[in-house]
């Protein structure tokens, strides 16, 4: 099992020692052109997780394949890039233009990418005639059935999966004013973790697709549940921000939990948290 980080979860040039505890490094979403992002406030701690709405700012494409990609290639360590876009030809595009990296993950829980499988199928289909890379799909688990959109991506070409993306939440201030700019942003950490394991349990059935699973892994044993859930690789986000030592921590403590788990790797609890709904194929 690897480790990795959630994109948009850990600057690698600002901290390359962090980065090199990883196993692979996952960029920030990439756009065609430069973001600024949200207005702040655009993070807030809750009290299970952090809420943000940084809003994709990145420096655009040209300029990070131009300064940032090569940067990131000193660091020694496989690369993946989040590319995003609003059209499958903004996808597309950034895919035909990025070699000598390990994966690609397109990150398809952009405003209504994710409100129907169809669409996300688009933009991976498009990519797909676009790059010869692998492709892993970003899904959110905000999906009434995340499931369908999994297959739909798996038909249209995609590599493997990546799951999941923040859910939607609001905070509020003292005085009942939403704490961000933007009113509401995207949910990570600790509370999202039993959403994530279900999305990746439903979706490994349905697909059988590698899959990378994230929200809110915090130890080891998080990590080795995702395994029992269907992952074979994980991915720490929010525990970076209070933990920078996190990625040789989980992975020391991974072979004391399938120690503990009667296991001897975390491949060989694959099949060991499959549910009843699973087995009767009950929809996400």
């Amino acid at each position: 099992m690897r480790i990795l980080n959630a994109s948009g979860c850990l600057d690698a040039l600002a901290a390359p020692e962090v980065a090199r505890q990883l196993d692979a490094f996952v960029t920030k979403t990439v756009t065609p052109l430069p973001r600024e992002g949200s207005a702040p406030p655009r993070i807030a701690e809750t009290a299970h997780g952090m809420l943000n709405a940084i809003g994709l700012a990145n420096p655009g494409r040209d300029r990070f394949l131009a300064e940032h990609l090569p940067r990131l290639g000193e660091l020694g360590i496989p690369l993946w890039v989040s590319v995003g876009g609003f059209c499958a030809d903004d996808y597309a595009e950034t895919c035909s233009r990025l070699a000598g990296i390990e994966a690609i993950e397109l990150n398809l829980s952009c405003p209504n990418v994710d409100e129907a499988a169809d669409s996300a199928a688009e933009i991976v289909a498009a990519c797909r005639a676009a790059t010869d890379l692998p492709l892993y799909a970003k899904l959110s688990a905000a999906h009434p059935d995340v499931a369908e959109v999994a297959r739909a991506v798996a038909a249209a070409g995609a590599d493997g999966l990546s799951l999941i993306n923040t859910l939607r939440g609001t905070a509020l201030d003292k005085e009942l004013r939403p704490v961000l700019a933007r009113g509401s942003g995207g949910l990570s950490g600790p509370a999202l973790k039993p959403v994530a394991l279900h999305a990746v349990s439903v979706c490994h059935e349905a697909t059988g697709l590698p899959i990378v699973g994230m929200g809110g892994i915090e130890s080891g044993r998080d990590a080795l549940e995702f395994a029992a859930c269907g992952a074979r690789d994980v991915a720490l986000g929010t525990v970076l921000f209070g933990d920078p030592g996190a990625p040789a921590r989980v992975r020391a403590e991974l072979a004391t939990a399938c120690a503990d788990a009667g296991v001897a790797k975390p491949e060989d609890a694959g099949s060991l948290a499959k549910s009843p709904e699973t087995v009767r194929k009950v929809p996400a």
